[in-house]
């Protein structure tokens, strides 16, 4: 069973240490630094990596930095549209930095 998972679009990213980052909601806060994480596709729960979490910080929206964006491989803009898209409703989230355990 997978313990997180990323939109099919990411797994590149994030197999090639470009996507370093993921920004969810309070339902996905409770992971912590140290946490090894299996990582599967959303749309077909597949499995494809694992990652170490390093660091689980709060953030709002008008917090997000250009570093941020880089760190997920995407502007600024467009990362806040992706999170809107996903959480329409959400003003905290939460910024997962990971690095690549290794992968299958």
């Amino acid at each position: 069973m997978n313990d997180i998972t990323f939109y099919q679009r990411f797994e590149a990213d994030i197999l090639a240490g470009r996507k370093t980052i993921t920004i969810r909601d309070k339902s996905e806060s409770y992971f912590k630094a140290g946490d090894i994480l299996r990582v599967g596709r959303f749309e077909d729960n597949q499995y494809f990596c694992t990652i170490k979490v390093l660091s689980v910080l709060p953030i709002t929206l008008d917090e997000l930095t250009e570093q941020h964006a880089k760190q997920e491989n995407m502007g600024l803009d467009e990362l806040k549209e992706v999170i809107r898209g996903i959480y329409p409703s959400e003003e905290r989230f939460y910024v997962i930095e990971f690095i690549l355990e290794f992968n299958k």
